[in-house]
């Protein structure tokens, strides 16, 4: 892909990212500066909605009601993101969600980022959400004979979500 100027736009690397979350737990805000091992499905959609239309045009033997389908956009839709991260002993994702779960998602939504890095760490790529609140809430399972870090998950509702840049 080039740029107006004739420039190749650089690849972005999906492992240079940086995730932040704003969150608004007993009274303050509080930013949960963590390392998020993954962040999955920031997606938009939008469904297309047909229009069928009988005109007086001629169809088929009939001299008219000729049938024409058009798509138009419909609503647009985000789905919800899921966070993963090496589990630890900070309670404030999980408080989040007990919060939130007690009935007071309103005053709980968070707002966040997901910033994605070039090679020499500038920031090419920024994804704004909103009102975002956690629906799902879940850890790894454990086993006795794994080496592997424990991983806690936690999958969130966003009202919107727009590229800044």
């Amino acid at each position: 892909m080039t740029t107006a100027t004739g420039d190749f736009s650089e690849l972005l690397l999906a492992s240079r990212f940086y995730l932040r979350l704003e969150l608004q737990i007993g009274g303050g805000d509080e930013t949960v500066d963590a390392v998020f091992l993954e962040c999955q499905r920031f997606q938009r959609s939008q469904k297309a909605i047909a229009i069928v239309e009988v005109t007086s045009n001629q169809w088929a033997k009939a001299k008219y009601g000729q049938l024409v389908t058009t798509q138009i956009p419909g609503h647009a839709a985000t789905d919800n993101l899921v966070l993963k991260r090496g589990l630890t002993n900070s309670m404030t994702l999980w408080n989040w969600f007990t919060k939130v779960e007690s009935g007071q998602w309103k005053d709980h939504e968070a707002e966040g980022a997901l910033s994605i890095y070039d090679q020499s760490g500038s920031e090419q790529a920024r994804y704004d959400f909103q009102g975002a609140w956690p629906m799902r809430y879940n850890t790894s399972g454990v086993n006795a004979k794994s080496t592997e870090i424990a991983i806690e998950a936690l999958e969130l509702a966003v009202s919107a979500f727009t590229r800044a840049q």
